[in-house]
C-alpha cells in the first residue's frame, strides 16, 4: 500500500481503522440518529472511504478502496475538503 507520507510500504505495516463516516452534529442529533451512527454499518460491497494507519510512523490517512475487488484506488491525508 502507498502511505501518503512514507510512500509504498508492505501491507503488513498497515492497520485498518474502519469506514470513514461523518459524525452527526452533537448539538442537534437525536437518540435514534446517534444510535444509527454508533451501531450500524453499510456492509454492501463497493467503493468505500476507509481509515488506515501506517503503524511505524503512526500516520492515519484515508483510502478509497473497492471492497469487492480489494483494489486500492487512492490514498490521501484527511482534510475537510477531501471527504
Amino acid at each position: 500500500m502507498t502511505c501518503p507520507v512514507n510512500g509504498a510500504r508492505p501491507i503488513s505495516e498497515f492497520f485498518y481503522g474502519g469506514e470513514y463516516r461523518s459524525m452527526p452534529d452533537l448539538q442537534t442529533v437525536d437518540d435514534a440518529a446517534w444510535a444509527d451512527y454508533v451501531f450500524n454499518r453499510n456492509g454492501a460491497a463497493g467503493i468505500k472511504q476507509e481509515w488506515w494507519c501506517h503503524m511505524p510512523s503512526n500516520t492515519w490517512f484515508l483510502v478509497d478502496r473497492n471492497t469487492q475487488t480489494d483494489e486500492i484506488l487512492r490514498t490521501y491525508l484527511y482534510s475537510r475538503e477531501a471527504v
